[in-house]
This record gives structure tokens, C-alpha cells and sequence, in this order.
């Protein structure tokens, strides 16, 4: 038998199996590649110009034709939301209304066939 122990891979002192070794050397690459995602990030939104983060429809002038067409705009959108919801809702008020007479007429016929039941008896 081979008593000796296995080498360990890594930085030598550390002793870490390669599987651990290779797993810690990625765990720290993924680190350093989103920390400099979040500092370019960073750097952009406070480094950067107020002119780039307002949109080009607000940038101009405050009561401009374009800011009224785009108060028009979403009041249209909501406008046509609202419709099609109150749509449904109302699709939805006729089924109730439509199962209740349903189940009143099925009421009626049940009870006139009682009636004749027992007349004839």
C-alpha cells in the first residue's frame, strides 16, 4: 500500500484539493467581473450628465405640444384599459344574471311538474 498522501493543488501552504482550488479561482473571478459591472454602473450614473438620464420628450420646454400629446397619449391608453376591463366586468354581471334565471326557470319547471305529480295522484 501507498502511504503517501495526496498532493494538494493550489497555492502552496494552503493545502485545498483541486476541485476546490479551481471552484475558489472561479467563485473569484465571477466577484471581480460584477463588481466592475457595478462600478462602470456607478461611474456612468453619478459620473455622467443630467442630460443623459432625462428622456428626449421631457428634456424640452415644460408645456410644449409634446408634452401635451403625451398626457393625451396615456390618457387614450388608460382610457382604452379601463374599457376593456369594464368589459369584462360586465360579461361577467350578465353570466350571474343569465345562471340566475336559468336557475329560476329550472325552479319553475320542477315545481309545475310537482304540481301536476300530485294533481293526477
Amino acid at each position: 500500500m501507498n502511504a503517501r498522501p495526496a498532493r494538494a493543488a493550489g497555492p502552496p501552504g494552503l493545502g485545498l484539493p483541486p476541485a476546490v482550488a479551481r471552484r475558489d479561482a472561479a467563485a473569484t473571478a465571477r466577484v471581480r467581473k460584477g463588481f466592475g459591472w457595478v462600478a462602470a454602473a456607478a461611474l456612468v450614473l453619478f459620473a455622467g450628465s443630467s442630460d443623459v438620464l432625462a428622456c428626449p420628450m421631457c428634456f424640452g420646454a415644460e408645456e410644449s405640444s409634446l408634452i401635451d400629446g403625451a398626457k393625451l397619449g396615456i390618457l387614450v391608453m388608460m382610457g382604452f384599459t379601463f374599457a376593456v376591463q369594464g368589459a369584462f366586468v360586465a360579461f361577467f354581471l350578465y353570466l350571474r344574471k343569465r345562471a340566475k334565471l336559468m336557475a329560476d326557470a329550472d325552479l319553475d319547471t320542477e315545481w309545475s311538474e310537482l304540481q301536476r305529480a300530485t294533481r293526477s295522484s
